[in-house]
């Protein structure tokens, strides 16, 4: 949408319409059109729209197969845009950096277009060719250009050591591993090394017939449950070896995400497992089937993994609980966080302990009850650590007393079981932390009191004073409202003030005067008759 949206403003702006509503008249770029750079554009991004609508249909194609057809369309489109871009980059106006990277554009194009027809020698000959032009740009600019080529030669690579291990060169196949521990070759180049990988323990799943676990030996009939199980160490020793904690994070979704699928068929496997022996009369309801072990196998695989997976995300928030916050408004890791990862920890463990086959199995019960304690003992930590944020010290001294307690009943029923403590944390650096923690507690809980007490008779008095500032201007009070959001500065609105009243006479000596008579003074009105009328009508008389 973006590549056509572009196209459009870059034709209209050049003046480049191809005809009208009415009719299409196709025009080609020539050499002679270069004197404005935008020719080029609009080659190139006529090879992206085609590029992009190819990767869409890639994405696509995984539950529609036809659109495959369509998708190699597009990516020849693409090349074929390649090709003519750089024809035109082929002209004297055109600098030598552009005429290299159109090369290098082409050569990506059309080893893209042979990757998806499977054509590996061609399409190693074209990855190599842009490799090797983008090696010669990054050794020839600033280190700012260089960085971006390097990048592309990153993404490159994966291509080209997938094309020499499926040309016959078995040694790629390492390369492949190790990059994907690293998290190199996304999106088209993911997908091939994940069937990469199935592939090769497919091959390797015919000649793998049973697994024993806790001294039983179990036959394997499910063709997923042997390419789970052989990919199994594979995946710990990716896990082992991922260089940063998002890598790790993924590899344990995958390995997840494996398991429960691979658990799912064994369980559809289970069910009519159960049909077929409701049918039998004969049948030992007693023992634990073959396939019900083997579900417990890979349950207790899937809880072991989730169980490793919160402990890894554990040690990185206790890493960054440790560290001083950079950004006081950002959020940071708290205690809190942590507990909830113990909590799953706790819950996983509890259900392993209630898996069929293993009721009777004493040792699998104790180290289970064993590691319950251990995360247990971290847990009750954590959660002291809260209180000590909100400054309730004695329930942090109780738990802290708690932890200790866990601790020591760990360390005693550990000299029964040997190697039962190898895969979990430390509990002598728990105790010391702890220790560490009470005697600081301790001195933080003497000094509150007295603090507390020192202050408790000033801060009353702050509280009850509501007096406004202008009311108070010759003395001191250390007020921390006055540099907040509704200091208390005046009294609004402010009181009623008395003020004297405007006087109110009254006339009290009217009614006791006598006045005297002015008949005389008035005049009598007389009879005047018509004339009299008439003239007081016009006003003659007046």
């Amino acid at each position: 949408g973006y590549c056509s949206r572009r196209l459009r403003r870059l034709r209209k702006t050049l003046g480049f319409k191809m005809g009208n509503r009415h009719k299409f008249v196709g025009k080609k770029i020539t050499v002679e059109m270069l004197s404005d750079s935008r020719y080029l554009l609009l080659v190139l991004m006529e090879a992206e729209r085609a590029w992009s609508y190819a990767m869409q249909l890639k994405q696509e194609a995984n539950t529609e197969p036809r659109k495959r057809f369509h998708l190699l369309a597009r990516l020849r489109k693409a090349a074929k845009h390649s090709e003519k871009l750089e024809k035109l980059c082929e002209s004297p106006r055109v600098d030598a950096k552009t005429k290299l990277e159109a090369q290098a554009y082409m050569a990506y194009l059309t080893g893209m277009v042979e990757f998806e027809l499977q054509e590996w020698k061609r399409a190693m000959e074209a990855f190599n060719k842009c490799k090797t032009i983008y090696e010669k740009l990054a050794s020839a600019f600033t280190e700012e250009l260089a960085v971006l080529y390097r990048q592309r030669v990153d993404e490159i690579s994966p291509n080209i050591r997938y094309c020499a291990y499926n040309i016959g060169d078995q040694n790629a196949i390492n390369d492949l591993m190790q990059m994907r521990l690293t998290g190199g070759g996304g999106g088209m180049m993911a997908e091939k090394l994940e069937a990469l990988i199935t592939q090769a323990r497919t091959k390797q799943a015919a000649t793998m017939s049973e697994v024993e676990w806790r001294g039983r030996t179990v036959p394997v009939k499910i063709d997923k449950a042997r390419i789970f199980l052989l990919g199994l160490a594979d995946n710990e020793a990716a896990i082992a070896q991922a260089s940063n904690e998002e890598t790790k994070e993924h590899l344990y979704e995958t390995l997840l995400a494996e398991c429960r699928d691979t658990i799912q068929a064994v369980r559809e496997e289970l069910k009519s497992e159960a049909k077929q022996r409701e049918r039998s009369s004969d049948a030992d309801s007693g023992k634990v089937s073959n396939m019900q072990f083997l579900h417990s196998y890979l349950t207790y695989i899937k809880l072991c993994t989730l169980v490793k997976r919160n402990e890894s995300m554990a040690h990185t928030l206790q890493a960054k609980l440790k560290e001083p916050e950079a950004d006081e408004n950002k959020r940071g890791p708290r205690p809190q966080d942590l507990i909830r990862l113990y909590d799953i920890i706790l819950q996983s463990l509890a259900e392993l302990s209630t898996l069929q086959g293993l009721e009777d199995d004493h040792t699998f019960q104790k180290e289970v009850s064993l590691k319950t304690l251990v995360y247990k003992a971290y847990r009750c930590f954590f959660i002291a650590q809260s209180y000590v944020l909100v400054k309730k010290w004695s329930e942090a001294l109780v738990l802290y007393e708690r932890v200790l307690k866990y601790a020591k009943e760990v360390q005693s029923k550990a000299k029964t079981l040997n190697n039962s403590l190898k895969d979990l944390p430390d509990v002598q650096e728990l105790i010391a932390d702890v220790n560490a923690e009470k005697y600081s507690l301790q001195a933080a809980a003497i000094l509150g009191d007295d603090t507390d007490e020192t202050a408790e008779a000033p801060s009353q008095q702050q509280v009850k004073d509501n007096t406004p500032l202008c009311n108070r201007l010759e003395s001191f009070h250390l007020d921390p409202t006055l540099v907040g959001k509704q200091p208390n500065l005046v009294q609004f609105p402010p009181d009623f003030q008395p003020i004297p009243c405007k006087p109110l006479f009254f006339d009290l000596a009217l009614n006791h005067v006598a006045f005297p008579p002015l008949d005389d003074k008035v005049e009598q009105k007389g009879k005047g008759g018509l004339t009299g009328y008439i003239k007081g009508i016009f006003g003659f008389g007046s």
